[in-house]
């Protein structure tokens, strides 16, 4: 279809025709490479046709009538790199998340997994549990005194432990992924639905004077200064005998106990205790909403006083909620494995007998061989490369 072909890692200029009637299709650059050394260890011929579409589905059409030859499977390229070795569980997943990205803090931070950042401190860990196991392992064949353990290797496993513990500790890959949720929340009529859709730039939630309008909550995903956020607006809180209301109401109060950050418009005397609290006097254009308590920002939707500042603040805090652009962020799935090494090594540090320490080790290689990929994780597998753009 394209002539000969160019030297490995070498980009040359060829003619695509149709192996049926010889028509040309496009000049597109030709790439090679060759088993081992390819993204993912076949080997792969690689055209970079110009990009019009009527140009695609000419070459994928040609393509398809050679014998053979299939158009890929969502995410088949790089289960394919995963299946020959050359990448592990952890770098798929950053290469999900940065096909996924959407702010400049997920794109880093999907990145630095894919590179393998992660990948790199697993190998660490793994080759000082090996060492470990080993030693365990020699010592059930070889020390006569069964009633003793060599202190340094409990050592060495409580401190193993603990620095898998300190990982956990970090902040995780979930609000970076699916956005810092900020919860406006206050009593009917406080200006939450006002502010929502003046922070989102258009009229996504119902306003009118009318208590309880807002009888469910409205998500509005946004990106602030390359953070993540997830904005949500809720039902007024005061007590109410419409059943459709009350619902929202109990919503309200669910989404307040899960905010990671919780701006609140009403009497700040009368504000949730919330870690990340921000209290907003809004209104402040009206005569009668004078003087603005000390610990409150001076909000109004109509003038847009204050709402700089406020905005200011909920990027500080969301900020101090997701991990550094440098640092590597633990999905669920991830802290999970690590948690399980972490409990398992932690009961070898403190088991009595070096039977029971060797075993504690075993099920923490176990932990991070799931972790990697190695075992017993088809359905992650599936689920994972099924977020993947056709081919990649």
């Amino acid at each position: 279809m394209g002539g000969s072909l160019p030297e490995p890692r070498t980009a040359a200029v060829r003619e695509l025709r149709d192996p049926r009637s010889h028509e040309l299709l496009d000049e597109a650059l030709v790439l090679r490479f060759d088993s081992p050394s390819s993204s993912t260890g076949e080997d792969i011929v690689e055209f970079q046709c110009h990009g019009g579409r009527a140009v695609i589905d000419a070459v994928l059409s040609a393509l398809g009538t050679i014998d053979g030859l299939r158009q890929a499977e969502p995410g088949e390229f790089t289960r394919r790199a995963f299946e020959n070795g050359r990448i592990d569980l952890t770098e798929a997943e950053g290469l999900a998340d940065l096909i996924e990205a959407e702010t400049e803090s997920q794109r880093k931070a999907a990145l630095t997994l894919a590179e393998g950042g992660l990948r790199k401190q697993i190998e660490l860990w793994q080759r000082q549990l090996l060492s470990l196991s080993a030693r365990a392992e020699r010592a059930i064949d070889y020390d006569e005194d069964d009633e003793a353990i060599d202190p340094s290797l409990l050592t060495g496993c409580s401190a193993l432990a603990d620095d898998l513990r300190s990982w956990l500790g970090r902040p995780r890959a979930e609000p970076l992924k699916d956005g810092v949720r900020v919860v406006v929340a206050g009593p009917p009529n406080s200006g939450k639905s006002s502010l929502i859709n003046v922070i989102a730039g258009q009229d996504r939630a119902i306003v009118t004077a009318i208590p309880g309008t807002t009888r469910d909550h409205i998500e509005v995903p946004l990106s602030m200064a390359g953070v993540p956020i997830l904005l949500t607006d809720t039902a007024g809180l005061r007590e109410t005998l419409d059943t459709v209301e009350a619902i929202g109401v109990a919503r309200t109060a669910q989404l307040i106990e899960s905010a990671d950050i919780l701006v609140w418009l009403g009497d700040s005397t009368k504000a949730p205790n919330h870690p990340q609290l921000i209290r907003v006097h809004s209104k402040s254009d009206l005569p009668d909403r004078r003087p603005v308590p000390k610990e409150s920002v001076r909000v109004s939707a109509v003038t847009g006083d204050g709402l700089k500042r406020l905005l200011e603040l909920v990027v500080q805090q969301a900020r101090s909620l997701l991990p550094a652009e440098d640092a590597i962020a633990l999905n669920r799935r991830q802290a999970g494995h690590i948690a399980e090494a972490a409990d398992a090594i932690g009961a070898a540090a403190s088991a009595g007998e070096i039977v029971i320490t060797a075993e504690n080790l075993r099920q923490a290689r176990s932990a991070f061989d799931r972790l990697t990929g190695r075992a017993g994780v088809e359905e992650v597998l599936d689920a994972l490369f099924s977020r993947f753009c056709l081919g990649k």
